[in-house]
């Protein structure tokens, strides 16, 4: 049964027509992916889907009682706000129904009790704080958000669009700033989930994994494809490959019509009015057709010396925290290594010290002579917004050669990685956050290095621009270090790759990709686990023993929040001697309060005895 039907919808944002005549129904349960080329709309799509902009014109009717909860790619707060309260500021008739209720008059609170059963809104709070833990962000909730990083700001507001448990979601760009592991955790929960989903993504893998169809935006116009990311692809090349040869027959057609136009005597004297009419719409129906086929190029670039790059014992911490430890490595001409490990375990500071920016606490960095570094780093984007992007780029390279017999202007190079020409006479100023990082991608690439510094270069790009770059970073003649949490762009850009996030500090040099190092750990655990002695009669022998690192950390969260809210319930029974309203509220308050706190506490309780057993059995 259709959750969401959608009939001739359109919008124009800035007087750009961003897509007219969409039309689809979405069944209950569907996971579709939305893709298209940067700027086509797939933002401003699920913005109109959701009710948060008002299409031109067109009608989306949803199913009665659908509740709609979108996650944006720009997460906004309020100040003060900590993790705890941001809850509260997200979309959902749960999280809105649990606001309604903490506010509501004493005699408003029987009409709510009814709902508040059926969502399952009692244990809002809970579902919120144990999708924290699961996410690694548990023990923050008293943290303000205005502190966290960009991939902590992330994890929250996906578990804030989780724990509403909407029957419809939009996700846009989920996978931003988060690293490989949250990335599969958040792949596994879509795929099980019963939820109608749309995601917006450029991640091929994750796409792969969840979805069951494909809305494909280009042009203006949706396509809709009722199958998986990989059918998506085959239908697309042959999708385009018909529209080329229609292009080609408007174009042979209207070459002779044109010809008659111009000097046939009765075009000028209207009797065949009907045939111009045809001419006319012929040249209404011409446009470009992208290639299905991928354009390969790669980089003339300056030669490295003998000596590349040497790092010698390199260790650095903060604090107690252990990033690396006596890292050494001798890097050789044409390696493309990927670098990858969880958020915080060091990739961007190794990156820093190698380029200068950042001192290691030992060790040594030593730069060969003829090498010459391209760093697009997390933070110096600072561009000169005075200047359009066709001057900018002019500044930096008139003529850049992709190989031995093809140079191409600026123009080229920047409509490869998503500027259209139409784009590059606007000023930088005029650019989004994106369109910006995206430049500036460009212009380290346009500055002839010889070895890349690439950290997370694929957030922004869409699918086409990131098979670019890929192409560019195989047949680039010097080195690349690539931080990435896109599985996919490292098994094609990447032979073999650098694991950080080791317990003692320790870098592993894994030779080969990563989806082999992904499957060789997966044998490891599961080998593991089956030599592991049982040492509980009453667990089957595949059942983990001990606590996983976020487990770990769920528990931690729980005791601490298990403490605090048995402290409050003793302040608030000591307070219920007390006639008349408190510090603490009113007495009818007071007693909600409490009851809310005993049903908290019965649940996290149950699930901290389930957790402590197990790190009994460690």
């Amino acid at each position: 049964m259709n959750i969401l039907s959608v009939e001739q919808l359109a919008k124009t944002v800035n007087d750009v027509p961003l897509f007219s005549d969409v039309n689809f129904g979405l069944n209950e349960g569907e996971h579709v992916g939305l893709v298209g080329h940067n700027g086509a709309g797939k933002s401003t799509l699920l913005c109109t889907l959701s009710g948060a902009i008002a299409p031109d014109q067109g009608t989306i009717s949803l199913k009665k009682g659908t509740d709609i909860v979108m996650l944006p790619q720009r997460i906004t707060f309020t100040e003060g706000q900590t993790v705890s309260t941001f809850l509260f500021s997200g979309m959902g008739r749960r999280i809105e129904l649990r606001k309604q209720y903490l506010h509501a008059q004493e005699t408003e609170l029987a009409a709510l009790d009814g709902e508040m059963h059926a969502l399952d809104a009692w244990n809002l709070e809970q579902d919120y704080q144990t999708l924290l833990g699961q996410l690694g962000v548990g023990d923050l909730a008293g943290q303000e958000v205005s502190t966290l990083s960009g991939g902590q700001l992330k994890k929250i507001a996906i578990a804030r669009a989780l724990a509403a448990k909407p029957n419809l979601l939009f996700l846009d760009e989920p996978t931003n700033h988060l690293d490989i592991e949250t990335i599969i955790w958040l792949q596994e929960y879509v795929k099980a989930s019963a939820m109608t989903i749309i995601i917006v993504t450029h991640d091929r893998y994750f796409l792969d994994e969840v979805a069951t169809a494909i809305l494909e935006l280009d042009g203006g116009h949706v396509y809709f494809h009722p199958a998986s990311f990989a059918e998506y692809l085959q239908r697309r090349e042959e999708r385009l490959s018909m529209e080329e040869k229609e292009q080609a027959r408007i174009k042979s057609i209207l070459r002779r019509e044109l010809e008659w136009l111009k000097h046939g005597p009765k075009a000028r004297t209207g009797k065949d009015s009907g045939r111009k009419d045809r001419i006319k719409a012929m040249q209404e129906e011409q446009h470009e057709v992208r290639s299905a086929e991928q354009k390969q190029f790669g980089s003339m670039d300056r030669r490295l010396g003998k000596k590349v790059l040497t790092l010698t014992n390199l260790s650095k911490a903060y604090g107690e925290h252990v990033l690396f430890r006596h890292f050494s490595y001798d890097f050789l001409a044409g390696e493309k290594i990927g670098l990858i490990g969880p958020n915080g375990s060091g990739k961007s500071t190794l990156l820093d010290i190698i380029v200068g920016t950042a001192k290691a606490d030992e060790g040594t960095v030593e730069v060969g002579v003829n090498t010459v570094f391209g760093y697009y780093d997390q933070l110096g984007r600072q561009l000169p917004e005075e200047k359009t992007i066709t001057e900018y780029v002019g500044d930096i390279a008139e003529r850049i050669r992709l190989s031995k017999d093809e140079v191409v202007s600026p123009a080229r190079f920047l409509e490869l990685f998503g500027f259209p020409e139409k784009m590059q006479r606007l000023f930088i100023s005029k650019l989004s956050g994106g369109e910006r990082r995206r430049l500036y991608l460009v212009s380290k690439l346009l500055a002839n290095p010889n070895f890349l510094l690439l950290d997370e270069p694929t957030n922004d790009l869409d699918m086409e621009t990131m098979e670019n770059l890929e192409s560019y970073i195989r047949d680039f003649n010097g080195c690349a270090l690539v931080v990435s949490h896109d599985r996919a762009f490292l098994d094609q850009a990447c032979t073999h790759q650098f694991i950080l996030g080791q317990p003692d500090g320790s870098v592993t040099n894994w030779p080969g990709s990563y989806t082999d190092w992904q499957e060789q750990e997966e044998a490891r655990r599961e080998t593991a686990e089956k030599n592991e002695p049982d040492k509980n009669a009453k667990r089957t022998h595949q059942e983990k023993k001990g606590l996983s690192f976020k487990e770990n950390q769920e528990y931690q969260s729980l005791t601490a929040e298990i403490d605090r809210i048995t402290e409050e319930q003793k302040t608030l029974e000591n307070s219920f001697g007390t006639a008349g309203a408190t510090a603490l509220g009113t007495l009818s308050e007071r007693s909600r309060r409490y009851e809310d706190n005993k049903a908290k506490l019965s649940e996290m309780e149950d699930r901290w005895l389930v957790l402590a057993e197990k790190a009994e059995d460690a």
